[in-house]
């Protein structure tokens, strides 16, 4: 298959994105509108920031098989294994977790089976190194020519994608918040973004090491650091796939109070943040903060029993 036959444009993608009010007097009492950039409604499949991260990736492997990471529950892996499904083209799954092959597939990694993507577990220690030649070379050797897309997608080509999102939002907006798990929507949305504008990311991890990740695929991607963004590292409610009976709570009454489906592990971690921020006085009255939803509840199983494999 070539460029040429890859033709993402046949999966109707919704874009721009729909731009939403929200009316919530947790933000008019501080004199602050709140809007919400609908990115898990530009494909039921590929939602958000799936979507923009993986579509310049999918058009650079043209056809080819693409390899690529995630964890048991990851919301990557499924994005990846749809679009070989639809669009045709093989893959191959990295999982972490050698003890889960001798397990039944959870329904996460159910659906990338049957959408077709080839599924090799791999022990925890040879994950961490899977960025290493010698791991890459071994699996390579395995799968044969492959595209290789790391972990979360995020690559220079990912936030280059991502920088579709920053141009959208140019204008209506001082501050674009969004979640973050590898960084690469991070980096291409602040790249994105127009003069006075800046992009706060809620990482829903914790380790402190995103702002170096954000930067290094800033200069992978564009050369040098682009627009401007910071981090709030105090919304992880501890960690990957980690939640607590109060986010759920609060979840659940923002989703009354605006019929938005929140989805837990990243979506309702922003949502807290940036209604903490605003009772902070975080954000000047009169201004306008906008949050990204990246994706959408997957009613699939449930991953909150799956700490550090929701990517």
């Amino acid at each position: 298959m070539d460029s040429e036959a890859l033709d993402l444009s046949r999966l109707q993608p919704v874009l721009p994105s729909p731009l939403q009010p929200a009316e919530d007097e947790r933000f008019a009492r501080h004199g602050v509108t709140l809007l919400l950039k609908r990115d898990d409604l530009i494909h039921p499949d590929l939602p958000g920031n799936k979507w923009r991260k993986l579509s310049p990736n999918l058009r650079a492997a043209a056809g080819r098989t693409v390899l690529t990471f995630g964890g048991a529950y990851s919301n990557h892996l499924r994005a990846t294994a749809a679009a070989g499904r639809l669009l045709g083209f093989p893959t191959v799954g990295v999982v972490r977790g050698d003890e889960l092959a001798h397990r039944a597939l959870n329904p996460s990694l159910a659906r990338c089976a049957a959408d077709g993507m080839r599924l090799h577990f791999v022990d925890r220690a040879a994950y961490r190194e899977k960025a290493a030649p010698r791991v890459l070379e071994g699996l390579l050797s395995l799968f044969g020519d492959c595209v290789v897309i790391p972990e979360g997608g995020s690559n220079a080509l990912a936030a280059q994608g991502c920088t579709e999102l920053g141009h959208e939002l140019r204008g209506p907006t001082g501050t674009v918040a969004v979640a973050c798990g590898t960084g690469g929507t991070l980096a291409g949305l602040a790249a994105g973004l127009g003069p006075g504008q800046r992009a706060l990311g809620v990482p829903v991890l914790r380790g402190g090491f995103l702002g170096e990740a954000v930067r290094g695929l800033q200069r992978e991607a564009f050369g040098a650091p682009a627009g401007q963004w910071s981090l709030d590292e105090r919304f992880h409610f501890g960690g990957y796939a980690r939640t607590t009976p109060e986010l759920h709570a609060f979840a659940d009454d923002f989703e009354d109070r605006h019929g938005l489906p929140v989805e837990r592990l990243y979506v309702a971690k922003l949502l807290y943040a940036l209604t903490v921020l605003a009772g902070e006085g975080a954000f000047a009255r009169g201004t306008t903060v906008t949050a990204v939803v990246t994706g959408r509840p997957w009613d699939g199983g449930d991953p909150g029993h799956a700490p550090s494999d929701s990517r």
